[in-house]
């Protein structure tokens, strides 16, 4: 089943920065940014018919690809959701694309 977004080729986005997920590593914000995020979702629970994330990590890491990868991280979090995770996310990328 494919979302109406999927069928019209419009990225997602959340507050205005696109998401992209590959397994589970979610990728909010901008490639041609500084800051980007990076989730990791790191545990599930099934409920009903749904997988929930219960662990979540977050990290708010440089963009700059001459770093190495332990070096762009720039703050890191482990969250027990994921509305929690974006929640932070979006306050971080956004201070950090701020601040410059």
């Amino acid at each position: 089943m494919s979302t109406p977004a999927k069928k019209k080729g419009i990225p997602l986005e959340y507050k205005g920065h696109p998401l992209r997920r590959k397994d589970d590593i979610i990728y909010y914000g901008s490639m041609s940014d500084r800051y980007i995020i990076m989730l990791q979702i790191t545990e599930t629970k099934s409920q009903d018919d749904l997988e929930l994330a219960t662990r979540v990590q977050v990290q708010l890491q440089y963009t700059d690809p001459d770093l190495k990868s332990r070096d762009r991280v720039v703050k890191k979090s482990e969250k027990t959701s994921f509305y929690e995770a974006m929640d932070v996310a979006a306050v971080w990328l956004e201070r950090a694309l701020a601040a410059g």
